[in-house]
C-alpha cells in the first residue's frame, strides 16, 4: 500500500510545483521586466527605466508599482483590465498629462501616487470613479490649476498631498466634499493673496483648523503671510485669471497615447523600431536575457507537466493492481 501513497504524495508535490511554475510564467509574460509576488497579488515594475507600461500584467493584481521609471504618457486604457487594484504608484516619472478616463475602471483603488511628475493640469472628472480612495499624492508636480469639482466624489479621502506645486488659488468649494479628510498639505505653492477668490481657501482653513493637519502651513507668495491670516483688505482685488480653474484640454494627448500604445504591441526588431520612429525603447522590448528567462520558464513548465503525467499513470497502475 505504500506505493500508491507515495505516488499520491508525489502527485501533490508536483501539482504544487506546476501551479507555481504556471504563475511564474504568467508574471513573465511582459518579457521578465517586472517581479511578481503571486501570494499577495503584487507586481513591482519600479526602477526599470520603462517608457511604457508592460503588457499582460495579471488581471488579479491588487498592488502595482510603476514608480521611478521614465513614463511620460499613458494610454487611456492602460489600467482598464486591472479593476482589482487597490494600490497604484506612478511616482517619480515624467508624466506631463493624464488622459481622460485612465483611472475609470479602478473602482477599488485606495492609494494613488502621482507625486514627483510634471503634471501641469488635471482633466475634469479624472478621479470621479475612485470613490474608495483614501490617500492621493499630487505633490511635487507643476499644477497651475485645479478643475471645478475635481475631488467631489472622493468622500472617503483622508489624506491629500498638494504641496510643491504652482497653485495660486483653488476653485470655490473644491474641498467641501472631503468630509473624512484629516491631512492636507498645501505649502510651497504661490498662493495669490491679493485676489478675492483666495478667501474661500482662507475660510476653509479657519473652519478646519485643528481637525485637518498641516493646512496652516499655506503661505502667500508675497509677504510670507499665512493664508490663514489674510484679511478682506489684503484680498481686495477682483482678479481675472485666464482659465485658472479649468483643466487644460487633453484631447490632443489622447490620440497620441493610443497610437503610442498600439505601436508597442507590434513586435519588430529594436533597430528597425528606432529607425522607423526615431525613438529609443530599450527597456520595453524583451532583451535576450529576458527571452532566455521566459524560454527556461516554459521548459520548466513542460517538465513539470511531464512529471505530473507520469505520477498520475503511476497512481493508476497501483490502483489497478489493488
Amino acid at each position: 500500500m505504500m506505493g500508491p501513497v507515495l505516488a499520491a504524495c508525489l502527485l501533490i508535490i508536483l501539482s504544487t510545483a506546476w501551479i507555481s511554475q504556471a504563475n511564474e510564467a504568467l508574471c513573465k509574460k511582459d518579457g521578465g521586466v517586472c517581479s511578481c509576488n503571486n501570494n499577495k497579488n503584487s507586481v513591482d515594475c519600479s526602477y526599470k527605466k520603462l517608457t511604457a507600461i508592460p503588457s499582460n500584467i495579471p488581471a488579479d493584481t491588487k498592488k502595482l508599482e510603476l514608480g521611478y521609471n521614465k513614463l511620460s504618457k499613458l494610454s487611456p486604457k492602460a489600467f482598464h483590465h486591472l479593476s482589482k487594484l487597490t494600490y497604484l504608484s506612478l511616482d517619480y516619472n515624467q508624466l506631463q498629462a493624464l488622459p481622460i478616463g485612465v483611472f475609470d475602471q479602478l473602482v477599488n483603488l485606495t492609494d494613488l501616487r502621482l507625486n514627483r511628475n510634471q503634471l501641469t493640469s488635471l482633466p475634469s472628472g479624472i478621479f470621479d470613479k475612485l470613490t474608495k480612495l483614501t490617500i492621493l499624492w499630487l505633490n511635487v508636480n507643476k499644477l497651475q490649476s485645479l478643475p471645478h469639482g475635481v475631488f467631489d466624489k472622493l468622500t472617503e479621502l483622508k489624506t491629500l498631498y498638494l504641496q510643491n506645486n504652482q497653485l495660486p488659488r483653488v476653485p470655490e468649494g473644491v474641498f467641501d466634499s472631503l468630509l473624512n479628510l484629516n491631512t492636507l498639505d498645501l505649502d510651497t505653492n504661490p498662493w495669490d493673496c491679493s485676489c478675492r477668490d483666495i478667501l474661500y481657501l482662507r475660510n476653509w482653513i479657519r473652519e478646519k483648523q485643528g481637525n485637518v493637519s498641516n493646512i496652516e502651513a499655506a503661505e502667500c507668495a508675497v509677504g510670507n503671510k499665512a493664508v490663514l491670516d489674510i484679511t478682506e483688505k489684503d484680498a481686495a482685488s477682483d482678479c481675472v485669471s485666464p482659465n485658472t480653474t479649468t483643466a487644460i484640454p487633453t484631447s490632443t494627448t489622447t490620440p497620441a497615447s493610443v497610437i503610442y500604445d498600439d505601436i508597442h504591441e507590434i513586435k519588430v526588431p529594436q533597430e528597425n523600431f528606432q529607425k522607423f520612429l526615431g525613438y529609443q525603447e530599450p527597456d520595453h522590448l524583451p532583451t535576450q536575457p529576458q527571452c532566455l528567462m521566459s524560454i527556461s520558464g516554459y521548459l520548466g513548465l513542460m517538465m513539470s507537466l511531464m512529471l505530473t503525467s507520469a505520477a498520475i499513470l503511476y497512481v493508476f497502475h497501483f490502483l489497478k493492481k489493488a
